[in-house]
C-alpha cells in the first residue's frame, strides 16, 4: 500500500501539533512534526510530503490577530514551495488557527485561483467578544454531492464522505468569518467553496445560538476552487474516538460509525493515496 507523507507545521504557540500527528496516523497517513524553522533550512522539505497540515493553537501568544505572524512567515519564508505543492495537487488543511493562517496568507479562499495568495477573507473576535469552547453541529454543504464533481463546483476532498449534520468542539476567541465585500461572499457562495456551516442538529438553522461567533453565512469551512485546501474553525483531530464525545454513552452516538473528524482525515488521506 502506498505510504502517505503528511508535514504537520508547528511552531511557537502551536498546540494541537500531536492531536493532529495522532488523527493522521488513525487515518493511515505517516505523519511528521516539524517546525518552521526546520523547514525553512530544508530547501527540498515539502517535497516528500503530499499532505500539509497546520493545526490549531496561538501561533506567537496571536498578536497582532490571530494567525497574522505566522502568514507572514509562510509567505515571507516559504511562498515559492507553498506555490509549488499546491500546484501538484497536493492536500493541504489548516484547523482553527491554522485556518487564520490559511486565510491571512491568502491561499484561501482562492476565489482567484489556487495558490494566488489574495487575502480576501478573515476571522474576527467573536460576537460574544469571548473565547468560546463548545459543542456545535455542522452542515456538511456537499453531503448532496455523494463524492462526484457537480459542474462548477469544487469536489470537497476533505469532506466528501460526511454525513449531511455533523458534530464537532470549537475553541476559538477568534472565529468569525468574514469576506471582504458582498461581492466577493456571492463568488464564494457561488463557487460552492462553503463546505461546512454551523447549524442546529437538524442542518436547517443557522443563526442565533447555532452560529456561535457570528461568521457571515455561517461559515465554519471552506475550500479552495479545487477542493484539495480546507480551513475550517472545528476540531477534527479531537473527535476521532467516540470516547471523546460529551454523550459518548448514548446507543445513537455509537452508532455513527467512524467518527467524523476521523472520516475527515480518512478522506484526506486516502485521495492522497489514490491520487498523489
Amino acid at each position: 500500500m502506498k505510504k502517505v507523507k503528511a508535514l504537520v507545521l508547528r511552531t511557537a504557540g502551536t498546540n494541537c501539533d500531536q492531536e493532529t500527528c495522532l488523527a493522521l496516523r488513525m487515518a493511515g497517513a505517516e505523519p511528521e512534526l516539524i517546525h518552521i524553522n526546520r523547514l525553512k533550512e530544508a530547501k527540498g522539505g515539502l517535497n516528500r510530503f503530499h499532505i500539509l497540515a497546520l493545526p490549531g493553537g496561538f501561533t506567537y501568544g496571536d498578536d497582532v490577530a490571530s494567525g497574522k505572524i505566522l502568514a507572514n512567515e509562510i509567505k515571507s519564508a516559504l511562498k515559492a514551495r507553498i506555490r509549488s505543492f499546491i500546484s501538484e495537487g497536493k492536500l493541504v488543511i489548516g484547523i482553527c488557527n491554522g485556518f487564520q493562517v490559511l486565510v491571512k496568507m491568502g491561499l484561501l479562499p482562492g476565489t482567484r485561483g489556487a495558490g494566488k495568495f489574495n487575502v480576501e477573507s478573515s476571522l474576527g473576535l467573536n460576537d460574544s467578544g469571548k473565547f468560546m469552547a463548545r459543542w456545535v453541529h455542522l452542515k456538511n454543504v456537499h453531503s448532496h454531492l455523494g463524492g462526484e464533481r457537480k459542474k462548477n463546483s469544487p469536489l470537497a476532498v476533505w469532506t466528501s464522505g460526511l454525513p449531511e449534520v455533523i458534530s464537532l468542539p470549537i475553541a476559538h476567541a477568534e472565529g468569525k468569518f468574514i469576506m471582504r465585500d458582498k461581492d466577493t461572499l456571492n463568488v464564494l457562495e457561488k463557487g460552492e467553496q462553503v463546505v461546512l456551516r454551523y447549524s442546529d442538529p437538524t442542518g436547517t438553522m443557522y443563526d442565533g445560538h447555532f452560529n456561535p461567533n457570528g461568521s457571515e453565512n455561517a461559515v465554519a469551512g471552506i475550500c479552495d476552487p479545487t477542493g484539495r485546501i480546507l480551513g475550517l474553525m472545528p476540531h477534527p483531530e479531537r473527535y476521532v474516538s467516540f470516547l471523546q464525545h460529551p454523550n459518548w454513552r448514548r446507543k445513537s452516538c455509537s452508532q455513527e460509525g467512524i467518527p467524523p473528524g476521523l472520516r475527515l482525515f480518512k478522506s484526506g488521506v486516502d485521495f492522497a493515496r489514490k491520487h498523489l
